[in-house]
Order: structure tokens, then sequence, then C-alpha cells
């Protein structure tokens, strides 16, 4: 039978990798049309903008070595240990560690990742239930890998694993991104937004891409986000006065974009790094541990362990 992973992010690829590595059949699907989840990006011109993550940070051992061989190949690139402050008295710097960036997007990290995977893309999962099910269909396990509320979504109605998940607050955002003929800002590779109305985070997508593209790439605050869910392209305007505000950028881009993530980060922290019910249904995700990108990888990575050897047991015993 197997285990479906559900969710292409990096969390349900680096959980789908360890298993296919233990020699468990798995089948990784999502509804989306590539992988990534909310790393992903969009192509403009030619060229990827990252909408989602604006960075990684690297502290595991394990999750080291992935980045180092993405460094080896070119996909991934050290960006900058300071941020700039904005907001509430002024700019200010803000250091801490290596942030890690991809030239070629965030999301093509997670499609190195999952290179070699058996990956249904626009296949979109309706119901999870005890056994576990995956649509009417007996797997020897099921991973969901994604935000809680769409985890909820999914699962049947009553099982006990809900009640982990119910509760817990998930802030939206909207990415909105914008190309110039020039850069015209001061030379920052990303800031914190502080007391802001309207924004948390800048970024230089050029800066961080190494490409040097006169792009910027803002986040709403979850109010703002909240106001244009619905038609999120209405969130430009008011991106592009805050820019304007906090930068001095005065001329109008070229283009503009606008993205909505609906769960764009959870509310608080969990202890646990991922979690298993005794009927084969995992959760992973950045839901899990802490709101980074590194430890959505560690919570997919290590429940892949866990539910490999899960699997070897009871395979054995019947």
């Amino acid at each position: 039978m197997g285990v479906v992973v559900v969710g292409a992010g990096i969390a349900g690829v680096a959980c789908a990798v360890e298993l296919a590595a233990a020699g468990v059949p798995v089948r990784l699907v999502d509804r989306a049309g590539a992988v990534g989840g909310r790393m992903g990006g969009r192509v403009v011109a030619g060229r990827p903008v990252d909408l989602g993550a604006a960075y990684f940070t690297v502290r595991d051992p394990g999750f080291a070595q992935v980045v180092r061989r993405w460094e080896a190949a070119g996909l991934a690139r050290p960006w900058t240990s300071e941020l700039a402050v904005l907001g509430d008295g002024g700019p200010d710097r803000a250091p801490g560690p290596q942030r890690w960036a991809a030239p070629g997007g965030l999301a093509a990290l997670v499609a190195d990742l999952a290179a070699g995977l058996p990956v249904e893309r626009g296949r979109e999962v309706r119901r999870v239930g005890p056994g576990p099910v995956v649509d009417g269909e007996r797997a020897d396990a099921v991973v969901l890998a994604m935000p809680d509320p769409q985890a909820l979504r999914l699962l049947e109605p009553g099982h006990p694993v809900a009640t982990r998940l119910a509760g817990r607050g998930w802030q939206p955002a909207i990415a909105v991104a914008a190309g110039w003929a020039q850069r015209q800002w001061p030379e920052l590779p990303a800031a914190f937004v502080n007391g802001h109305p309207v924004l948390t985070t800048i970024a230089d997508d050029g800066d961080r891409r190494g490409d040097r593209a006169p792009v910027l790439v803002a986040h709403t605050t979850a109010d703002v986000a909240r106001a244009h869910a619905a038609d999120p392209e209405g969130a430009v305007a008011p991106v592009l006065d805050a820019l304007r505000e906090l930068l001095g950028v005065r001329a109008a881009p070229e283009w503009t974009l606008a993205h909505h993530w609906p769960h764009a980060s959870p509310e608080g922290t969990r202890d646990e790094l991922f979690h298993l019910t005794p009927d084969g249904i995992g959760l992973a995700g950045d839901g899990w541990g802490s709101p980074r990108v590194e430890t959505a990888w560690r919570s997919g990575h290590m429940l892949g362990k866990e539910l490999a050897e899960r699997v070897r047991r009871d395979r054995a015993a019947g």
C-alpha cells in the first residue's frame, strides 16, 4: 500500500525522501501544479520571484549537509547576516544568523529534493480517515504536511488528532512584488518593519537572488491580508504607498503582482517536531517546532524516519 504524503512543500518532500531512501513505497501528492508550498514564487519576465519565505537559516547538522550540496550545485547562496529594521523610531540594523537564498528561487531547492520522487501534481485529496484511508483508499500511513487549518479540512470529523490542531491561530499575509526599470532605494538586503499598519517585511529580491534585478517583495500585515483576501491585487496600492514612505521609492513600477497566503505563519511554537497517531496519520511542517524553513525540513525528515521504522516493524509482524 505504501505511504501517501499530502503536501509537496519542503516538509512533505523531506518526509518522502526519507521514506524512499528506506525502501518504503511512497506517493507524494499536491493540489498545486508545482512543488514548493510556501517556498514558492512566480516567474515574471523570465525571472523567478520569491513570494513566500524570504530566506532560510542553517543550524541543524543534517540540514547543513543538504545545504552544502545545494551550494556546491549553485542552487543556494549565503545572503546576509544582518537585516535593516524600519519603523518605530527610524532605521536600525538587526544582526543575526547567516541567511541563505536561492539564485533560482527557493522553490528550486524543493524541486531539487523532490527529483526522482513520484510526485502527483494537481491532485487534490478530499478526505483522510482512520485506517488510515485516503479518499477511500487504504494506505500504510498518510502524512499531512501542511498548515493546521488545511489538515483539519481533510481529516474525517471526530478523528482524535483533530484536537491537536484545533484552536491555534494562523496569520495570513499578502506578498506584493514589484519591478522597476532601475534600482531607486537605499542599499539593504531586506528589512523587518515594526509597528507599521501595512507592511511587516521588505526584501530586495535582486540582492537576495544575486542578479541585482530592481525588484522588491513586501509582505503585508495580517489585517491588510484579511481586508484584501478576496482581491489580493487591492493590496498593491497601499503597499506601494508604504514603500514610498519607508524607502523613498517614488517612481511607478513597471509591473506588480500579489499573492495571498491564507496561512502564512502559525502563532507560537510547539515542543513536538511532528505528530504521529497510532493509526498512522502523521502531521509535519512549520506548524511543528518553530516556523522556519529549516524546522519544516527537520519536521518532515524526522517524521519520515519514524514512519519508515514503523512500516518495517508492522510488515515484519504481519
